[in-house]
């Protein structure tokens, strides 16, 4: 099952652009002696579209420590391999065909032949898991490449900036999100995943062309409407993760040191999203142009 570092693209609503043209994307948030600058992410971007846009370029320069999802900087391609194998293989007594069930198995492996992943590849795999590989593998041939998505970028120059970096969970809590799903509600994350692919392209014009208006409202409603009819699943892989999040982010704001924190812009926006969480607590966010 090997895979690139992208495998945290978070398949789906869960997505945020950053582009040359987009309308400031990064909130700024002031604490007592310091300022969180929060800012939405697209994992993977087009080479040709992989320009970070200004403001996230001064909310990096003006911050002394770089705060992503998980800590990019720090994994270990070894550890990353082992922890998926744990994490998203099906028992050894399983086969996916059983779990889908002959219909099901075989629009999926027809969804993952049509895009060059022969049906055997998938056989050891949980159901979310071949979600998220179906989708990477969507976005790739768009154009859409790891190496270009905003973290990966801003890493690399936190590294030679020999500038700290942080997560704000761990890999295994991210894929553990997953793993506790339900059998039924996995089921149904990969028939969405399978459902969408062909309207990948479209969805995702449409996110960027929000993003370029700075229309946070539009964003919103687009990033959440696959998620409309399993509000549990919403809460799975949204909701309660933005809660854990929370007093990472408070603490950040009672330090003496500015940050940039950057996660998934579906984190960010609409009920119960950070910034609304943040606003409650007290903090409320400006957002730069």
């Amino acid at each position: 099952m090997a895979r690139s570092a992208s495998w945290w693209f978070l398949a789906l609503g869960l997505l945020g652009c950053l582009n040359a043209r987009a309308a400031g994307p990064v909130w700024a948030i002031r604490g007592a002696h310091d300022t969180v600058y929060l800012a939405g992410s697209i994992h993977l971007l087009p080479a040709a579209d992989a320009e970070l846009p200004p403001a996230l370029l001064r909310a990096y320069a003006d911050s002394s420590s770089l705060v992503m999802e998980i800590d990019l900087g720090a994994l270990d391609p070894p550890e990353l391999e082992s922890t998926l194998l744990a994490h998203g293989s099906l028992p050894a007594d399983t086969s996916l065909a059983a779990v889908l069930g002959p219909e099901r198995y075989q629009r999926v492996s027809a969804a993952a032949a049509a895009l060059g992943l022969p049906a055997a590849a998938l056989d050891r795999q949980r159901p979310w898991m071949i979600g998220l590989e179906l989708t990477e593998l969507q976005y790739a041939h768009l154009g859409f490449d790891p190496e270009q998505g905003v973290e990966q970028q801003l890493v690399r120059r936190a590294h030679a900036d020999h500038r700290p970096t942080a997560g704000l969970e761990q890999l295994s809590d991210e894929l553990a999100v997953f793993e506790a799903l339900a059998p039924r509600a996995q089921l149904r994350f990969l028939d969405m995943v399978v459902d969408d692919l062909a309207d990948t392209a479209e969805d995702t014009h449409a996110v960027l062309e929000a993003w370029q208006r700075g229309d946070v409202r539009r964003l919103a409603a687009l990033l959440a409407r696959e998620y409309r009819e399993d509000p549990a699943l919403y809460r799975a892989l949204v909701s309660e993760r933005n809660r854990a999040w929370l007093p990472a982010i408070e603490r950040l704001l009672e330090g003496d040191a500015n940050c940039l924190v950057v996660v998934g812009a579906l984190h960010l926006v609409g009920g119960g999203g950070l910034l609304e969480l943040l606003r409650k607590d007290g903090h409320p966010a400006r957002q730069l142009d």
